[in-house]
């Protein structure tokens, strides 16, 4: 029987953007079990509350439901070890640390230079709700948020020099193939893809190839609603 995963969309029900949840959607390729996904939104809590919580991924396994995207990837690792995410404890670890990185540096890099572009591609029940929340969040609109985006652009660019570094010695994160750790950071370019215009990189840079290889190997992001960097 196949799993099911609640995953965000935008006003297309197959514009799925989440950073969060296309860490799953590539967890599950990478081990190649079949998903159903249910298209969500931010203000479908309801729809999501038998999960005891709010926030998508959620993923149903006959009668277990799982919500986070770390503790799905590890439940993914335990139940269905063939063509392990992280190849071992060793590799979990590491990958912790590549998920606190693009959670508190890579993702929140993104933020003033593709949130106006989300904004604009989510469906209209969920406008006012995300406008509400961030500018709170923000302390300004999504509009002033966004406006020096041509000049932010060059410090996230630089943020990227780990990352850059890293991938012009070899072809994935997890080395000559890709693990979950490629996934993690994946989603977040995979969030900017699905929503924004914007480029974020030049065409030669390594992180921008390295995007094109995950594109090329997985048919479920290469063929997702998005832009070309």
């Amino acid at each position: 029987m196949a799993l099911t995963l609640y995953d965000l969309a935008g006003a297309e029900p197959n514009r799925r953007f989440s950073p969060y949840c296309w860490r799953i959607r590539l967890a599950l390729a990478h081990k190649q079990l079949p998903v159903e996904t249910i298209p969500w939104r931010f203000t479908d809590k309801d729809v999501i509350a038998f999960s005891g919580q709010g926030r998508v991924p959620v993923l149903v396994d006959a009668d277990k439901a799982l919500a986070g995207s770390w503790t799905i990837a590890n439940y993914l690792e335990q139940k269905y070890p063939d063509r392990s995410l992280f190849g071992g404890p060793v590799g979990a670890a590491l990958t912790r640390f590549v998920e606190s990185w693009t959670d508190t540096i890579l993702q929140p890099g993104l933020v003033p230079l593709i949130l106006v572009d989300v904004f604009a591609r989510l469906h209209e029940k969920d406008r006012a709700y995300f406008r509400a929340s961030r500018e709170q969040r923000l302390g300004m609109t999504l509009e002033a948020a966004c406006a020096d985006r041509d000049k932010r652009v060059i410090g996230f660019r630089q943020s990227l020099e780990p990352l850059r570094t890293t991938l012009r010695g070899q072809s994935f994160l997890g080395g000559e193939t890709p693990n979950y750790a490629d996934y993690i950071v994946f989603g977040a370019f995979m969030w900017a893809r699905s929503t924004s215009p914007f480029e974020l990189m030049e065409k030669d840079d390594p992180v921008a190839l390295w995007r094109g290889r995950l594109l090329d190997r997985f048919e479920v992001a290469g063929r997702a609603p998005g832009y070309d960097d």
